[in-house]
């Protein structure tokens, strides 16, 4: 199988993997899924991911023709660096594979403003036209008019708070502490209209690649908050030159005022997600942004 071939055939690559026709060699593939680069018979190299088998579950339905509509949606403006997908079926995803190399600022530099341009580029409303998944779990993607704030709360908050008091990651307290800021997520200000954003920006997200660019793996994208992007790239140690990143999309679109201080608002969508997934080991970093977004909400609105 080549890539002509891949590319004509993409419904029989798991029978040429099932049979060892093409040499497989595993990689990373993040929290959720199996990985391994595949080379073909002239020598080109896919990324391929399929559900683990240890997993205990079957494959959740459309998980993998969510993520490649994802990826399609956010290639599409040509803004940014994300790689093709070259088959997308029930059990399985192949992409063009990344080389990968070490971070520079210079490719951190153009990434900010890549960045900002995908954002530019819009979604027509909150939320997106196919199923939402983060990691393993659902994200309610009913398209909404907005406006952002009330549509965070509703859809990005609230039901991972809910289940993560569900599997006992967050006690009463701590969740009547989000509570508290859902309530009064009206005072942060800085409501736009719907950018199209990565949606899972983690800095495990980002493949540095060897021709000097950032190229964005692994969505959740749907039309957000470009906010939520930027505050997702701080954490778990934040992404390789994030100051460069930051600086180079301030350049090419100016972030609202008072976006540095909903920083931790934007973080605890993606912070309650790891509360619902993973359990109490995020409990302090859920508790920690809280109470930092709680602080900064009275000066949200203001502060450059």
């Amino acid at each position: 199988m080549d890539l002509a071939y891949l590319r004509a055939h993409p419904e029989h690559l798991p029978t040429f993997l099932t049979h060892q026709r093409i040499r497989e060699t595993p990689v990373s593939g993040g929290d959720v899924c199996a990985a391994s680069r595949l080379t073909l018979d002239d020598g080109h190299s896919v990324f391929a991911k399929t559900w683990p088998e240890h997993a205990g579950r079957p494959v959740p339905e459309g998980f993998f023709a969510t993520e490649a509509a994802g990826l399609g949606w956010l290639r599409e403006p040509g803004a940014v660096a994300v790689p093709e997908v070259l088959v997308a079926l029930p059990e399985l995803l192949a992409l063009d594979w990344v080389e990968p190399d070490e971070p520079t600022p210079e490719a951190a530099e153009r990434f900010g403003r890549e960045l900002a341009g995908l954002h530019r580029a819009g979604a027509s409303a909150f939320g997106a036209e196919w199923p939402g998944f983060i990691g393993a779990l659902p994200q309610d993607n009913t398209p909404d008019p907005g406006p952002w704030s009330e549509w965070f709360a509703r859809r990005r908050l609230l039901p991972y708070l809910k289940g993560s008091v569900d599997n006992g990651a967050l006690s009463g307290a701590e969740a009547r502490l989000v509570e508290e800021l859902i309530d009064r997520i009206g005072e942060f200000g800085g409501d736009e209209p719907p950018a199209r954003i990565h949606g899972d920006l983690w800095p495990g997200n980002l493949l540095w690649g060897a021709d000097d660019r950032v190229w964005l793996v692994d969505p959740a994208a749907h039309g957000g908050h470009r906010e939520t992007d930027l505050a997702q790239l701080a954490l778990f140690g934040g992404a390789p030159h994030l100051d460069r990143v930051l600086a180079a999309y301030q350049e090419a679109w100016p972030l609202a005022d008072g976006w540095r201080a909903r920083v931790p608002l934007h973080q605890l969508h993606l912070l309650l997600v790891h509360t619902a997934l993973f359990g109490a080991a995020y409990r302090d970093a859920v508790d920690s942004a809280t109470r930092s977004a709680l602080r900064n909400a009275g000066r949200a609105t203001v502060d450059g």
